[in-house]
């Protein structure tokens, strides 16, 4: 039988029975001795059901039972009964935990599928695994060529990939010098109170077999100074994830924070993970964290103040992250020097400047709304964070940057570390395949400026990791040995593009050092030349990342926390950037 929705003169007489001869709460449910009837599963579609904080429990006769955890949002769902429930309905108070628990096992897995597709097609990267004859064909004959050229006519081909390397180089360091030019004009914004109300908000905080820093995870979350009341945590976990629910269960967890289980599906990823925990978040913000930060306490505080004073079109905060492990060993004092000049210098930049801003994948906080309207998160792509940013941008939103500030954990172990910033460069790659796949429509999303600035930002950025190794040759100058192409050039050449290889290298020093003034590690400042060591790793990764795109365009490289554990508390707690 077709469900059909109530007339209005229905729906405003039902409403009105229901507050003249319903006070709440008449009844008390409980889940364990009074299951609810499964023949009234799909009654409500489970998305209206956690949204509404209800469950249709029983039918008695001519009345139906509907258990709910929020009086404030019933009516809403009388609305949404079809024309064949019972004309007499009955409230029932049921905690929230038992709606979303019968939610879970009725409907998990059906919103789990649902999860891993919801992000349409034209903005997704789950066709990436499947090429046409066509673009198999132009990708091999690509290929062929390249290989020809190289056999035939090595000088050329080199001259060629060197032209692309400077002009990438080029480039990247224009977009670089104008981050830095506008970060330097921004100014912060001015302290502002919280709203008289309060809204509720949601922290996502996806787990994967993270045992070593659970238990820290919780004590650190409850650090926040938002009123507990208005806050929501959920822990969400695989389905097959027995060591982070074991080390879990052996600390109870407060009542503002439960765990969400992610039945298993076709990929393993944290955006699938998110998009199904977004089902049972209430919140008008969701927050992101992961499974190692340590967040400033009154870092909520800021971002709903600046919420409630900022435009509708600002959907997005990004916060700052540091390390509370910078003095490990060289690669995480190099590491923490990136973070700071990508925070503090480049993402303000790049807000400033109006272009896209790339998100990281912790400490941003979104508008709720926003984040449905743009289908929430592409579950195949592994920079969710990046590709979200981008989609804001596409549908006319802004981020912006709040003086906030998370630590985490640096990943400091050099194997480790080269998988996991393959990830990241795999998923650049992947994201510029998306969004440019059919320019025009981003020409139309972003406008000229925009378009060519995220170009800019993603091409020269993948191309400058893989033709580094061409762009050292000009080291074999500096150190008294010719050039492959000295022959080949006038003379003038080779001192010009010499010049450019070295400023583009004092530029990458002059970020890190004024990103270091800005933040609590001057005493980095040091290390910061041995930059030009570090960035050099970077090739080695993305060429796996590349080969990963290619043969496993999905897999998730887990990076381990809890390995380097910083050293005290006063290391955890963030101090306020300047």
């Amino acid at each position: 039988m077709k469900i059909l929705p109530l007339e209005p003169k229905a729906r405003a007489r039902r409403k009105g029975a229901l507050r003249a001869r319903h006070p709440w709460p008449p009844l008390h449910l409980d889940r364990t001795r009074h299951p609810p009837d499964p023949a009234l599963a799909n009654l409500l579609p489970p998305e209206d059901c956690l949204r509404c904080s209800v469950l249709p429990w029983a039918i008695r006769g001519d009345m139906l039972v509907i258990g709910s955890a929020d009086p404030d949002r019933f009516s809403e769902a009388i609305d949404l009964l079809p024309a064949e429930a019972p004309p007499r309905v009955v409230r029932a108070r049921i905690p929230q935990a038992d709606i979303q628990a019968e939610i879970a096992a009725r409907h998990g897995p059906a919103l789990a599928r649902r999860a891993e597709t919801q992000l349409a097609a034209d903005f997704s990267c789950r066709d990436l695994n499947t090429a046409s004859p066509r673009t198999a064909a132009m990708a091999a004959g690509f290929a062929m060529a390249c290989l020809a050229a190289l056999a035939v006519a090595p000088r050329f081909f080199f001259t060629v990939v060197l032209g692309i390397a400077l002009l990438s180089l080029v480039l990247g360091q224009i977009l670089k010098l104008s981050a830095l030019v506008a970060s330097l004009r921004a100014r912060p914004a001015p302290a502002v109170p919280l709203p008289d109300r309060l809204p509720l908000v949601s922290l996502l905080v996806p787990l994967y077999r993270e045992p070593e820093v659970a238990h820290a995870l919780i004590g650190r979350l409850g650090r926040l100074s938002y009123p507990k009341w208005r806050l929501e945590i959920l822990l969400t976990l695989e389905e097959d994830d027995s060591q982070t629910r074991a080390a879990l269960a052996g600390r109870p967890l407060p009542p503002w924070m439960r765990v969400v289980e992610v039945p298993r599906g076709t990929v393993t990823t944290k955006p699938r993970a998110l998009n199904y925990a977004l089902n049972y978040a209430r919140g008008e913000i969701i927050g992101i964290y992961d499974a190692e930060d340590s967040p400033a306490p009154d870092q909520l505080d800021r971002v709903v103040a600046r919420f409630a004073h900022a435009p509708p079109e600002v959907a997005c905060l990004q916060g700052i992250l540091d390390f509370y492990n910078p003095s490990a060993n060289w690669l995480s004092r190099c590491f923490t020097i990136e973070y700071a000049a990508w925070f503090r210098i480049m993402l303000p930049g790049l807000a400033r400047l109006g272009l896209p801003v790339p998100l990281g994948g912790t400490t941003l906080f979104l508008r709720r709304e926003a984040l449905e309207r743009v289908g929430g998160w592409d579950s195949h792509n592994v920079t969710e964070d990046a590709d979200l940013g981008i989609r804001l941008a596409r549908h006319g939103y802004r981020t912006e940057l709040v003086a906030t500030v998370t630590r985490e954990e640096a990943n400091n172990r050099f194997w480790p570390w080269v998988r996991q910033r393959a990830r990241w460069l795999k998923g650049y790659a992947v994201t510029w395949w998306v969004h440019s796949r059919t320019p025009s429509a981003l020409w139309r999303d972003l406008g000229p400026r925009r378009f060519v600035g995220l170009q800019v930002l993603l091409l020269t950025t993948l191309l400058q990791f893989a033709l580094a190794p061409v762009l050292w040759s000009f080291w074999l100058v500096l150190i008294g040995l010719p050039h492959p192409l000295a022959g080949q050039m006038p003379g003038w050449t080779m001192p010009l593009l010499i010049a450019i290889f070295l400023s583009a290298e004092a530029l990458t020093i002059l970020t890190g050092a004024l990103a270091l003034a800005r933040g609590p590690y001057i005493r980095l400042l040091p290390w910061v030349p041995t930059m030009l060591l570090y960035f050099p790793l970077g090739s080695l990764a993305l060429w796996r990342g590349l080969w990963q795109v290619l043969s496993r365009p999905f897999h998730w490289d887990k990076t381990r926390h809890g390995v380097s554990q910083p050293r005290g508390p006063a290391d955890e707690l963030p101090d306020q950037p300047a």
